[in-house]
């Protein structure tokens, strides 16, 4: 009797020591793939499906495209969502002429 109530003490102190080291490590949050309808009930607006598309062709909002399947990295998403309103492809080739024609040499 005595060996086997040594060996669950020392049992629930393992388990002690584990379960406070587990509270003391940050969890790191786990980015995760979202399809496009997850991506719509993501984020906050609840966007139309169309209105998705829209931005991927215009490039507004950060996505991969892997056999013909759109997918969305929920922590570029964050990030798009964080910094708010991207330039779309023309405004940044608007940009870049801009910066073209003013540094061309006589």
């Amino acid at each position: 009797m005595p060996k086997a109530m040594a060996y669950l003490i020392n049992k629930v102190e393992a388990l002690e020591k584990a379960l406070l080291e587990k509270n003391e490590t940050p969890a790191t949050p786990v980015d995760r793939w979202l399809n496009i309808d997850e991506l719509k009930a993501y984020l906050p607006d609840h966007p139309a499906k169309a209105t998705i598309y829209g931005w991927v062709s215009k490039r507004e909002i950060p996505y991969h495209k892997g056999s013909k399947k759109l997918r969305f990295l929920q922590s570029d998403i964050d990030k798009w969502l964080s910094n708010g309103k991207h330039r779309s492809e023309n405004e940044l080739k608007d940009e870049a002429n801009k910066y073209c024609e003013t540094r061309k040499i006589g």
